[in-house]
């Protein structure tokens, strides 16, 4: 299985979660900006971005959601 960019996952989680918690929205648009979770943002690993986001994001529910978490989690467990 070929992993997404992580701006393209970012952008389905936009498609998908309506309104956004407060506490993901910095994280959702630093992931935008990411393609690879051995990327950087700043002075942040895409790997610490990710997770923070996966953090924030407990109130993003449905089928979709669980898809892209699962999608997300396995990224940060190859990166370790």
């Amino acid at each position: 299985m070929s992993t997404r960019p992580i701006c393209v996952i970012a952008q389905d989680i936009r498609a998908d979660w309506k309104k956004v918690y407060f506490g993901a929205v910095p994280y959702l648009d630093a992931m935008r900006s990411l393609d690879r979770i051995t990327d950087a943002y700043i002075c942040d690993g895409a790997d610490e971005i990710v997770m923070y986001f996966l953090s924030n994001a407990t109130s993003w529910r449905g089928e979709k959601a669980r898809e892209i978490k699962k999608e997300l989690n396995a990224l940060l467990k190859e990166a370790r």
